[in-house]
C-alpha cells in the first residue's frame, strides 16, 4: 500500500484508535485527575492529527500534489507526532510515569513539522 490509501488507512487507523482511548479515558480511567487531564491532551492531540493525515491523504491523492515530498514528510511527522506526544501523555496518565524524558516535547516539534510541510505544500504546489 503506498500514496494516498496509505496516508488514508493509517488516517482512519489513527482516528479509530484516538476514540478508542477516548473512550476509555472518559469511562474506565480513574483516579488523580493531573494524570486524566494528561491523557485527555493526548486524546485531543491524537484525534486532531488523525484528521490532519485525511488530509495528507487527500494532498497525495490530487495530480499537482501526489509527488510533493512535502506532502509525504507532513504524514510521516505527524504520525511521529502521535507516537511520541500522544504516547507519551497515554503512558503517563496509565502509569504516573514519564519512560522517556522529552519525548512528548519532540512529539510537538514533529507536529510543527507537520504542519509547516503542509503549509509548504500549500504556498508552492496551486
Amino acid at each position: 500500500m503506498t500514496g494516498w490509501r496509505l496516508w488514508l488507512f493509517l488516517g482512519s487507523l489513527s482516528g479509530l484508535l484516538a476514540v478508542i482511548a477516548g473512550a476509555y479515558g472518559a469511562h474506565g480511567l480513574q483516579g488523580d485527575p493531573h494524570l486524566r487531564d494528561a491523557f485527555r491532551t493526548g486524546v485531543l492531540y491524537h484525534l486532531v492529527h488523525a484528521l490532519a493525515l485525511l488530509a495528507v491523504a487527500w494532498l497525495a491523492s490530487r495530480p499537482e500534489t501526489r509527488r510533493a515530498a512535502s506532502v509525504h514528510i507532513a504524514g510521516a511527522a505527524f504520525i511521529a507526532g502521535t507516537l511520541l506526544f500522544s504516547g507519551t501523555l497515554y503512558a503517563f496518565g496509565l502509569t504516573g510515569r514519564i519512560f522517556v524524558a522529552g519525548a512528548a516535547p519532540v512529539g510537538g516539534l514533529f507536529f510543527m513539522l507537520g504542519w509547516a510541510a503542509l503549509a509548504w505544500t500549500a504556498a508552492r504546489h496551486r
